[in-house]
């Protein structure tokens, strides 16, 4: 069995809109973590500060406007998931007047792997369906430190 996250959600604006919030440093920011250096091309970086302890990092790989956003992906210092050793594929298709976004997460080493960041995923496109419709999705409960 290949260890994946697979899954999809709606959100009321245009993949134009949408596709900016997996591209521009700022807009990624406002639903996932506390800092990100991006540079949206094929080989250039993909980092981002999630937590202070877990730094994703990796790099682009395909950049499709409005449509697609396909990127490696691993934990910085894990062993486990290392840097670009996993594939996040981004698929933003219009909708009406929204989009569907359908998120595609492969080459996990475990399925205990997939079903982490799966929860992961789950957690931060519910903020990212709120912060690309113009909302705003609050402080990260797991930016707060304890």
């Amino acid at each position: 069995m290949t260890n994946l996250v697979d899954m999809s959600i709606r959100i009321e604006a245009e993949p134009a809109t949408v596709f900016e919030f997996f591209t521009d440093p700022e807009k990624m920011v406002r639903w996932k973590g506390a800092k990100a250096l991006l540079d949206p091309r094929p080989g250039g970086q993909y980092r981002v500060e999630v937590t202070d302890l877990q730094i994703a990092v990796g790099e682009y790989v395909e950049i499709v406007p409005p449509e697609r956003v396909v990127f490696t992906w691993g934990w910085e210092g894990n062993e486990g998931v290392p840097p670009g050793s996993t594939r996040v594929e981004i698929t933003l298709t219009a909708d009406g007047d929204g989009t569907v976004v359908h998120l595609l997460h492969t080459d996990l080493p475990s399925e205990e792997a997939a079903v982490q960041h799966g929860q992961g995923w789950e957690h931060f496109l519910a903020r990212l369906q709120i912060a690309a419709a113009g909302g705003d999705p609050g402080t990260d409960p797991l930016l707060i430190r304890q």
